[in-house]
Order: C-alpha cells, then sequence, then structure tokens
C-alpha cells in the first residue's frame, strides 16, 4: 500500500467533498461578480465594513444563486487562457455594475457638500464611514440618511434582484457592452449632479439674495461688523431651511435610486 496520495486521488477527494468540477466552476464566477460588485455596493461596500465580512456575504450569496443562475454561464473552458479571459468577463462586469451603484450615494454626498459650502460651514470636516477620506459634516450626515432611507424601506432588496438578473442581462457567454456602460456611466453621473443641485437649489437661491443684501448692508455702514452678524443668521437660516426639506430630498433621492435600479432590474416575466 502507498504510504501518499497521488494527485489524481487528491483532487477525486476535493472533488466529491465540495461538489463536481462544473459546481466548483459555476459557483466561483458567481462569486467573483457578486465579490466584485459587493466591494462597491453602498452599504456592504463601505469602508467600515470588514473585507472579510463583504466577501463571506458574496459567498453566502454565490451559493445561494448557483441553482438559478447556473445555467447561463459557459462551462469551464479546457485552457488556462480560457479561464482567464472569462474569469476576467466576470471581475469587470461586477466593477462596473457596483461602481453605477456606488453612484447613486455621492447624490447625497454632492448635495451636502453645497449646501456646506453656501451655508459657511464648509470647514466643519468629519469622518465618513462611507468614504476613505473626511467629509463635511452636512455631507456625512446625508450619505448616512440615505444608507437608512435605502435599508428602511426594503429597497436594498433591489440590490439582491439586480445581481440576480444581471446574469440574464450581462451574460458571460457575450461580450462586455462597453459604449452600453459608459454611456449609462455618463447619464447616471450627470442625472447625480443635476438631482444634487436641486436638492440644494433652495439653500443656494438664500444664500445669493443674503449675501447681496449683505454686502448693501456694509456699503450703507462700512463700521457695522457685517461679517459676525451675518454669519449666525445665515448658518441658521441654511439649517432651518435644510430641516424643512430633508423629507423632500429623501424622496427625490429614493425615486433617482429606483429610476437607476429599474434598469437593472427584469419584469416578473423577464
Amino acid at each position: 500500500m502507498s504510504s501518499g496520495v497521488d494527485s489524481g486521488d487528491l483532487n477525486s477527494q476535493i472533488v466529491s467533498v465540495f461538489g463536481t468540477s462544473s459546481q466548483l466552476w459555476i459557483t466561483g464566477l458567481i462569486f467573483l461578480r457578486l465579490a466584485s460588485l459587493v466591494m462597491l455596493v453602498p452599504g456592504m461596500g463601505d469602508q467600515s465594513v470588514p473585507p472579510r465580512l463583504r466577501l463571506g456575504f458574496a459567498l453566502l450569496l454565490a451559493l445561494a444563486l448557483s441553482p438559478l443562475v447556473g445555467h447561463t454561464l459557459p462551462p469551464m473552458p479546457a485552457t488556462l487562457g480560457g479561464m482567464t479571459g472569462v474569469i476576467f468577463h466576470e471581475v469587470l462586469i461586477g466593477l462596473m455594475l457596483g461602481t453605477l451603484m456606488r453612484v447613486l450615494l455621492f447624490t447625497l454626498t454632492t448635495s451636502g457638500e453645497i449646501i456646506s459650502l453656501h451655508s459657511g460651514i464648509s470647514f466643519a470636516q468629519t469622518a465618513n464611514p462611507a468614504e476613505a477620506q473626511p467629509s463635511s459634516s452636512i455631507g456625512t450626515f446625508l450619505a448616512m440618511l440615505g444608507l437608512v432611507l435605502v435599508w428602511s424601506t426594503d429597497m436594498h432588496h433591489l440590490f439582491i434582484r439586480a445581481m440576480v438578473d444581471s446574469f440574464s442581462i450581462f451574460p458571460a457567454t457575450k461580450p462586455i457592452m462597453y459604449a452600453d456602460g459608459a454611456t449609462l456611466m455618463v447619464r447616471t453621473v450627470g442625472e447625480t449632479f443635476t438631482l444634487a443641485m436641486q436638492m440644494a437649489a433652495p439653500i443656494i437661491v438664500f444664500s445669493l439674495i443674503f449675501n447681496i443684501a449683505t454686502g448693501f448692508v456694509a456699503r450703507i455702514m462700512p463700521n457695522f461688523p457685517v461679517f459676525f452678524a451675518a454669519t449666525p443668521l445665515s448658518l441658521i437660516v441654511s439649517l432651518a431651511l435644510l430641516a424643512l426639506g430633508l423629507g423632500g430630498m429623501g424622496m427625490a433621492f429614493l425615486n433617482h435610486y429606483q429610476d437607476l435600479m429599474a434598469i437593472f432590474v427584469r419584469g416578473p416575466h423577464g
């Protein structure tokens, strides 16, 4: 009897425990796409979430989705080059979808930065759990508000639905639609900045009118300390306008979120 185990026996034992080679290949491809997506998706892809937790979530989701989307994936290629090409294909699709979903959160962050700039508290920086670098206090608050709204209204289910439907919309057997992806990215970024400006519009208008009025007061009464008197008033009114508009800002963000996610979600009949 041989004291060692040859490579053929070892391979057969691994396959017998974890499944056949085709099952491992399919699960691995699903995991690669989902892991690339989860690393960027809002909430799970935040810097405060440990990478092991993100990868573990992607692995559990891949195991659950294998029976549903396994038929859309190609069989294991016979060559190493073919396997590498399919792997890069899945990773690129996951990164593309994750980046598009990540841009959604920039709506509230950008709006918060604009509001902070026009209200005079842009210098108040705080750690943003969703980003690697700090941002303004209002930007961080609005970003956290957006995450709370998404998860509390169960709209994060659209993320999972988009992950499942992505295997039908972006099948692994077809080339990546780079042109369509770039067009969608440009459109999404444009709509994001447009919505951010619309959310901050009331404070921008107030800041413009207030600064013009302050300038007239400074010209009429040169000895009056305009800066010390106007700054607290500008801050109080700006925060009051922000508080009054939080409900509308949240609804506008959720509608924007739902409209973009509808692109990646198929109807009930596919």
